[in-house]
C-alpha cells in the first residue's frame, strides 16, 4: 500500500489538527459519526469511514479553500494522502498556507 513519505523536517499533525481535519470531514460530509471517534490510521475509503471518490473530492474542496492547498484530482500521491485522517493531516501540516 503507498505510503505518503514527508521529509525528515516536515512537520506532523499533532492532535488538535487531527481532530480539526477530523470535525472538517464530518461537517463536509454530514456523517453520523462524531470526529472525536474517527480513529487516525483507520482508512478512509472502504472498510474505515466507509468513503468514496465523491466523498474524497468534497474532502479535498473543503481542504484546499480552509488550509490554502492545491489539492487535484490526478495528482500521483491522492491516494497516500487521502488513505488515513493521519495521512491527510500530516499532508496538511507540511503544505497549508492558512
Amino acid at each position: 500500500m503507498p505510503q505518503l513519505t514527508l521529509p525528515a523536517s516536515s512537520p506532523t499533525a499533532d492532535a488538535a489538527l487531527l481532530l480539526e481535519v477530523a470535525e472538517l470531514v464530518v461537517s463536509a460530509l454530514n456523517l453520523d459519526v462524531g470526529a472525536a471517534d474517527i480513529q487516525a490510521d483507520d482508512p478512509l475509503y472502504g472498510d474505515g469511514l466507509g468513503l468514496d471518490s465523491i466523498d474524497i473530492l468534497e474532502i479535498a474542496l473543503v481542504v484546499s479553500k480552509r488550509y490554502g492547498l492545491q489539492l487535484r484530482a490526478g495528482q500521483e500521491d491522492n491516494h497516500a494522502i487521502f488513505l488515513s485522517l493521519r495521512s491527510l493531516s500530516n499532508h496538511i501540516a507540511a503544505q497549508r498556507t492558512q
